[in-house]
């Protein structure tokens, strides 16, 4: 019998490019798909194998290109489609694959279907959107939208409210209805036909709503409520997704992974077991959100390395052989990890270093976000006028008005949170701009840009750029990365963030020191004579089975079942 092929994402690596901060082809500050076409031999020497673009399609950039206003046509800040056409020809070329960004719970309320449905209440597109009557001359329920504000926003015309959980531009499509979801199936085939390999489906568990709307918990403080058990894995998801690849994916040979805010490890299972025919791996925020309170994100409280360590255990461990893992720090949606988990300081080489260590050598399809790979970090603007977000502009508004802060607060939780930090733009090099575009760009650089730049990370060796090229190659090098069970070692350490990988040919011991101060560790039985295959760092200190870890040291000791 014939073995069965690994598929081959389970071996890739994904770089995600936000092409509005990737790189700028023009000089009109905004980055392009020219730009992309242009970097794409730097992807390659990394050794990544994916490129997953953040939405290039036509939008009125209410949220950044998340806000659709045609699904068959390129942003023209972007470039053309002839210029998408070469793009994917010239990463084809080079063995890389292009994933586009599927944002089908909304669109753009000037999207045809939208604006149609608002000047013709008897249209058949009313139907493509989700309406509702005022509820005792109120709105049909008090859900608080992902952006601040209520979900419902009353359409002056007819009466009736229309939901977006997002911006008040981003009305959400209503999935009961089966003609609208035969015309999502046939925009991805759209794309399929092109020759894309695979998408990234935002909030795309978001898609079916309870269809009583229940009033959701009052939020304190304010006077809206949480609907989020009401729209988050609804009722008809699976059946929705399951509709999806029986109607387009499973026609093409094609990576999928869906972003599932609020999904649980149970949810991930439901969504990437193979047997299920949905996706193939989800995006989940349990680590991200560490530190969330009364006020989400903003209230960027402290996090223990404990609570980390249980987290990504417990969903390395329980999607282990029922589905599959996606494994991020960044991405467009989170401040620098460098910034968030490591030491962004004086030890920012050592911890981004670590950082990635302690990622690649985890089951699953790693993601790296653009400049991650050569250690940016968080920028600190100024002013709020300075930040671009809606989502941060919302949040300065709020935490204002409704709680009190004040504005170093403000700054403060922006500095640490917002979506901003990981979309001011890729610094190339120390020229003017940061080698980014030779006009103004859209939103402001980091200053340290003279000194974090891809040119000098790549001209350094020992930089946090070579370490990532070392560290996927050598991932790529061992099928146990791939296949291999994970055990978390001493979950209550403090600061060592310790595991095993483990298959019947060999045993990796990954450890990734979280500390700015000199610790130890000791090792397992097996493993003190074993072999260091990978180290952050150019020092080496074990004795009598017990490693001396500098500060966010990162170690890969090799050991083969025998030697235990």
């Amino acid at each position: 019998m014939q073995e069965a092929q690994t598929p081959w994402w389970q071996d890739a690596v994904v770089y995600q490019v936000y092409p509005r901060s990737f790189q700028d082809s023009n000089g009109d500050g905004v980055g392009d798909l020219r730009g992309v076409i242009s970097r794409l031999d730097y992807l390659k020497r990394l050794g990544v194998d994916v490129i997953w673009l953040s939405p290039i399609f036509q939008s009125p950039n209410d949220d950044n290109g998340y806000d659709i206003s045609d699904y068959r046509a390129i942003m023209p800040e972007f470039g053309t489609m002839q210029d998408f056409d070469e793009l994917l020809a010239q990463a084809h070329q080079r063995g890389l694959k292009i994933m586009l960004d599927l944002v089908v719970n909304h669109s753009s309320d000037e999207h045809p279907w939208f604006v149609e449905a608002r000047e013709r209440p008897q249209s058949d597109k009313r139907d493509y959107y989700i309406w509702k009557k005022p509820v005792g001359g109120d709105m049909p329920t008090h859900w608080q939208a992902f952006f601040g504000g209520p979900v419902w926003q009353k359409d002056e015309a007819s009466g009736e409210y229309y939901l977006h959980l997002f911006s008040v531009k981003q009305p959400d499509l209503n999935w009961e209805n089966p003609a609208l979801r035969a015309e999502v199936y046939d925009l991805m085939r759209f794309w399929c036909d092109k020759g894309i390999d695979g998408f990234r489906m935002d909030v795309i568990n978001l898609i079916s709503k309870d269809p009583h709307y229940p009033e959701g918990e009052p939020l304190p403080g304010s006077p809206l409520t949480a609907g989020y058990p009401f729209f988050m894995n609804g009722p008809r998801v699976h059946e929705y997704l399951q509709e999806m690849n029986r109607e387009v994916l499973s026609h093409y040979d094609l990576m999928t992974v869906g972003e599932t805010p609020g999904a649980s490890v149970e949810d991930a299972r439901r969504y990437s077991g193979p047997e299920r025919r949905e996706l193939q791996m989800v995006f989940h925020f349990e680590h991200v959100g560490l530190g969330s309170g009364e006020q989400g994100k903003w209230t960027n409280a402290t996090w223990t390395l404990p609570e980390l360590k249980k987290i990504l255990g417990r969903w390395q461990v329980e999607l282990h052989g029922r589905g599959w893992n996606s494994l991020y720090w960044d991405n467009h949606d989170q401040p620098r990890a460098v910034s968030r988990f490591g030491n962004d300081a004086e030890h920012r080489v050592a911890s981004a270093k670590m950082l990635a260590t302690v990622l690649l050598f985890m089951q699953g399809t790693p993601y790296i976000y653009q400049g991650q790979e050569f250690g940016m970090t968080n920028v600190a603007f100024e002013s709020v006028d300075h930040y671009r977000d809606l989502e941060s502009l919302n949040a300065a508004r709020d935490l204002s008005a409704v709680y009190g802060w004040s504005q170093p607060q403000i700054l403060s939780s922006l500095h640490a949170m917002s979506r901003d930090n990981a979309r001011t733009p890729v610094q190339w090099d120390a020229s003017p701009n940061a080698g980014f575009t030779t006009g103004t760009p859209w939103i402001k650089l980091n200053p340290n840009f003279p000194d974090i730049n891809a040119e000098a990370a790549e001209a350094d060796p020992d930089s946090v750029w070579h370490h990532y090229r070392r560290t996927i190659a050598l991932r790529k090098s061992l099928p146990v990365v791939r296949e291999g069970t994970f055990g978390l070692l001493d979950a209550e350490h403090p600061t060592v963030f310790a595991y095993l990988r483990d298959d019947a040919h060999i045993r990796l011991l990954v450890i990734g020191h979280f500390s700015a101060q000199p610790g130890s560790y000791v090792l397992p039985d097996s493993f003190g004579d074993g072999e260091v295959i990978s180290n952050n760092l150019p020092e080496l200190e074990i004795h009598d089975g017990e490693v001396i870890l500098r500060p966010y040291q990162a170690l890969v000791i090799r050991q083969s079942p025998s030697a235990g």
